[in-house]
Formats: structure tokens, C-alpha cells, sequence
């Protein structure tokens, strides 16, 4: 006979299948591929770290950070198996202003566009069209690198240009404030006025040491203008931005006035705006003059990475893809910095600043994984190094032992309360009373 008192009813039997299929249902919808990446996104935004290997109790959020650092807007991109994951931005425009900043929104991306320009280089080499090794006079035409002490023994050469080891002055530029005059390309090069650069020239032996020149890609911009026969934006236009959707990005200054709506302003470390709210910078071939949005450099990062993986070839080559990630000289590779954590962890990088913005670019090529990290204050280089940190904890690209150092310490401590449980319990109620002495 059927215990009535024990066995569920139908009704309650078809409670329980609901309750079992609702479950499953909520429980596969908190594995979808949106919820996983909403889940990272919320890790990376609370998880900011001083350095890696910072115990949990020491990670921090994006808001508090970029408080800290006076850094109005942040925004950022990750790559995930050769494609952008997610993008996403923080905070505003202009300080005290209520313009969020949006995935769409506009940076001064500065130095990291020298490995945008690396790859259009790349591209006619792959043609035939420019030679790695040459020396870069014999295709200059409306100007030349002048002669020095050094070039006698070796000369300047595009490979050398690309990773900065032609021994060239100017290491970076300041740009021009509002109201001030612009320089053209030649006057830029001879540090003539109303340039605010010294000349660029050859001060060592090129090939002999590593000396960081955004005036050496200036060569490189004149000798693209030169051998191609176009405005330097267009080229990069042509060869790079449009084969990779980089469709908010641009090389051409100044900003074009309908941009300007949607782009962040600079500012000073203390928060300050700057003055005509951004600097102009006519030096496109040092990647200075570069306006973009994360979502663009990722999408550079992840051509890269498929090119180097055999995965396409509508910009560069396996070949040049390869060539462009190998050191040339120390750390340098054609455009980019490489280095190499060890296993899958081999990856490229670009930081770069202007006045008033700081940004970054990492790809890892084996994982095709990577971060685009932009911002809006001189700040920002301490803020994109912890959200860096955070992302490289939750995407694998670093070795975190924190969970595993606290899981250690919680089972020590398990383990010693469980011991002096144990020696109450065998000792009895009176085991720890001291010996009684007749």
C-alpha cells in the first residue's frame, strides 16, 4: 500500500519537476557566453591592484581609482579569441561636466599609433615597394636625413627607424596650444620655427644602441609622403584603418570640428582642464596627431595577432606580422615593445601619453587576448597600470597565487582549530584543570 503521509503528490511531484527545470533554466542562463562576460567585466571593475600578487583584501574598484588619480574619463576595450569582447566607458568628457563618456567616445591615443604606422610600412615592403634595409635617403625626395659624423659608417634604414635604434633625436613632442602656430613636416624635421622641436638628426652611430625617437617616425612619415605620393593620413587611411573597421580613427589634424562633440578633454594631474581643452599635434607619423576609441585599437591589436597566427592576410602577412613581433634590438620589435612572460604568455605592447592623456595597448598573439586602455588626465598611467593589473588577473595573463595563498591559510587555521578541538574532546571536560597534588 502506498504510504500516503510519505509520498509526494502528483501535484506536489509536478511542483518539484517546475522547480527542478526553473533551476536548470536560471542555472544555464548564468553560464551564457553575456553573463560570463558581464561576470569578468564586474572582476576587472573591482579587482584593481597596486601590483600583481597583491593579497584580495587589497584589490580596489575602477570608481575609487580614478578618483584617486583625478582621472575624469576611462575607457576601455578587451580582446578575447581575436575579437572584441567588450567595451566600455567611464565617467565624463570634461571634468564637471555631465557628458558620459561612451565605447564611441574619442582619445588622443598618441605613441601607440607608431605601431599603426609600422604596420603600413610592413604592408609595402610585403608589396615590394619599400625596403627594410636601405638606406632611407636613396627613397627620400623633397627632403633628406643630413649627413653626421656617424652615417659614414652605417645609415639610417627603415628597420632601424621602426625600432628606434637609428640613433635619432627628439624622443617625444609637447604639441601646440591653442592660438599658437602649426609647423608643416619640413619645418618639424629641421626644428625650424614655428616648430618646438630641435632638428631632427642622427646623434649616433644608427644600429648601435636603442634611443627611443618619435622624430624617427617622422622620417618615416616623410618618406611614406615621398615614395607614395599622398597625404600621410590617407595612406594610413587606405593600408590599415579601413582593411581593419578602424572607422573612428584618424590621423589627420587638427580634429575635425564635427568630432569635437565627442571627444574627451585632456587634463592636468591635479585635474585641471587643458586650456582649448587638448593640445593640436601635427606629428602624425609619431602617432601624436592619432584620434581613436578603444574599440579601434583592439581591432588593430586582433588583425595583428591574426595575421600572425596564419588567421588572414588582407593587411600584413604571417611574414611581416612574425617580422613586426620579433626584437630587433633589445625589447623593440618593428613598432611595437615584445616580451615574453614564458609558454602562451609571449605578447606586444605600446604605451603612450600626450599632453593630458594617457593610454596603452596589449596583445598576447598565442592566446588572442589582449586590453585597450585609454583615458583622459596625465594621471592615467598609474590608473592603467592597476586596471591593467585587474585584467591581466582575470584573464590568465599573469601567474595570481592569491586565492591559493588564502585558501592555505584558511586550511592552517581549519586545521589548528581542529586540533585543539580534538585534544579538549580526548582530555575530557577537566583536560586542560592542572594535576591535583595530595
Amino acid at each position: 500500500m502506498l504510504d500516503t503521509k510519505r509520498a509526494p503528490s502528483t501535484m506536489a511531484r509536478g511542483l518539484i519537476l517546475v522547480a527542478f527545470v526553473l533551476a536548470s533554466c536560471l542555472s544555464g542562463c548564468s553560464r551564457s557566453p553575456e553573463a560570463t562576460v558581464q561576470r569578468r567585466i564586474a572582476r576587472v571593475e573591482q579587482g584593481l591592484l597596486r601590483e600583481i600578487g597583491d593579497p584580495t583584501w587589497k584589490r580596489m574598484t575602477l570608481a575609487e581609482r580614478m578618483a584617486y588619480y583625478n582621472v575624469p574619463g576611462v575607457s576601455i576595450a578587451v580582446i578575447d579569441d581575436f575579437q572584441i569582447s567588450w567595451a566600455k566607458g567611464y565617467g565624463v568628457l570634461d571634468a564637471g561636466s555631465d557628458d558620459s563618456v561612451a565605447p564611441q567616445t574619442r582619445f588622443q591615443v598618441a605613441s601607440p599609433g607608431k605601431v599603426i604606422v609600422a604596420a603600413a610600412v610592413l604592408h609595402y615592403v610585403d608589396q615590394g615597394v619599400l625596403d627594410l634595409d636601405a638606406d632611407v635617403n636613396e627613397s627620400l625626395v623633397s627632403w633628406h636625413v643630413p649627413e653626421s659624423p656617424y652615417t659614414p659608417e652605417e645609415k639610417v634604414t627603415l628597420r632601424r627607424l621602426l625600432s628606434h635604434s637609428a640613433g635619432i633625436t627628439v624622443a617625444g613632442f609637447r604639441g601646440y596650444a591653442e592660438g599658437e602656430a602649426i609647423p608643416n613636416l619640413r619645418q618639424i624635421l629641421d626644428g625650424a620655427p614655428p616648430a618646438n622641436n630641435v632638428p631632427i638628426r642622427v646623434v649616433a652611430v644608427p644600429g648601435s644602441d636603442l634611443e627611443y625617437s618619435g622624430g624617427g617616425y617622422m622620417i618615416v612619415q616623410q618618406l611614406l609622403e615621398d615614395v607614395i605620393g599622398r597625404p600621410f593620413a590617407e595612406i594610413l587611411e587606405e593600408t590599415v584603418l579601413d582593411p581593419w573597421g578602424m572607422t573612428s580613427s584618424t590621423f589627420a589634424w587638427p580634429l575635425p570640428e564635427e568630432l569635437w562633440g565627442v571627444a574627451a578633454t585632456g587634463h592636468r594631474a591635479d585635474g585641471r582642464p587643458i586650456p582649448g581643452r587638448w593640445h593640436t599635434y601635427p606629428e602624425a607619423g609619431s602617432g601624436a596627431s592619432l584620434w581613436s576609441i578603444p574599440s579601434d585599437l583592439a581591432s588593430f591589436a586582433a588583425g595583428v595577432m591574426s595575421a600572425y597566427a596564419g588567421r588572414s592576410d588582407d593587411v600584413l602577412s604571417q611574414e611581416m606580422a612574425r617580422l613586426m613581433l620579433t626584437p630587433q634590438l633589445e625589447s623593440r620589435g618593428l613598432g611595437p615593445v615584445v616580451l615574453d612572460d614564458g609558454g602562451d604568455r609571449f605578447y606586444f605592447m605600446h604605451p603612450g601619453a600626450n599632453d593630458g592623456y594617457k593610454s596603452v595597448l596589449v596583445a598576447y598573439p598565442k592566446r588572442g587576448q589582449g586590453v585597450v586602455i585609454m583615458t583622459n588626465s596625465d594621471g592615467g598611467e598609474a590608473l592603467w597600470r592597476e586596471i591593467l593589473n585587474s585584467a591581466s588577473v582575470e584573464y590568465g595573463w599573469v601567474q595570481d597565487n592569491t586565492a591559493l595563498y588564502a585558501g592555505l591559510i584558511v586550511v592552517m587555521v581549519l586545521v589548528v582549530v581542529g586540533m585543539l578541538a580534538l585534544r579538549k574532546r580526548i582530555g575530557g571536560p577537566h583536560a586542560d584543570l592542572p594535576a591535583r597534588s595530595d
